[in-house]
């Protein structure tokens, strides 16, 4: 029987903002305005390289990055390196920064749970069920968590740069289930990542797969997941 629940960051219980919102952001924190079309043209290539953490995946991965993009996560100097990278080959403008960008990627407000995580998490909580949050990231995301009111509905956090292993690494998986006290084949994993997420099927857990959409676009994906799990 299922006992505790394992679940991805980005993509399954949060959102980053979109590539416009995001470097809309940083304009207006620099003061800086873009035409239309230029600013556009910059949404497009951001995105064509995958820049936006959390974001659209990228159609290119400029020469000499594939490397650090494939270990970004293991710890926070290369998931800047990584990411500052992709955003550089987009071709800035004058005024704005690759490092401002990223920097901004990292700020709470940048993120929006998705409409059932709340309530989900708080039903979890509600039944007794542990939850803990694994997440291939470079960067301490407890503070998006804090800031939204979900920190104390989550019981450990497994970040990849922390235990210095990513996901979908058996190692990462075990941690987790080490942290909620339980045995892997208790354990639910849910993340919108078959092959990362869906690693933890290796150890044992089951594997509950959600589609990373927009906020606005995927209201009800976390709520199936309760018929799972024991009321």
């Amino acid at each position: 029987m299922l006992k505790g629940v394992m679940f991805d960051f980005s993509g399954t219980l949060f959102r980053v903002e979109s590539t416009a919102e995001w470097l809309d952001g940083v304009l207006a924190d620099a003061g800086q305005v873009l035409g239309a079309a230029e600013r556009a043209g910059l949404v497009r290539r951001l995105e064509w390289f995958g820049a936006l953490p959390g974001g659209v995946a990228p159609s290119e991965v400029p020469a000499g990055l594939q490397e650090l993009v494939d270990t970004r996560d293991l710890t926070p100097e290369l998931h800047r390196a990584a990411y500052t990278g992709l955003t550089r080959a987009a071709e800035l403008p004058d005024g704005v920064s690759a490092e401002h960008l990223y920097d901004r990627h990292m700020s709470p407000s940048a993120w929006a749970p998705y409409p059932d995580a709340g309530p989900t998490l708080r039903e979890l909580r509600r039944r007794g069920i542990p939850v803990a949050v694994v997440s291939n990231i470079g960067w301490d995301l407890r503070p998006v968590f804090r800031e939204h009111g979900l920190d104390p509905l989550v019981d450990a956090y497994l970040l990849s740069y922390e235990l210095g292993a990513q996901k979908p690494d058996p190692r990462i998986f075990l941690a987790g289930c080490e942290a909620l006290g339980l045995a892997p084949q208790d354990v639910l994993m849910v993340g919108d990542h078959l092959e990362a997420d869906g690693g933890a099927t290796a150890l044992g857990c089951a594997f509950h797969q959600v589609p990373h959409l927009p906020v606005a676009e995927r209201p009800a994906a976390l709520s199936p997941l309760l018929d799972l799990l024991p009321s």
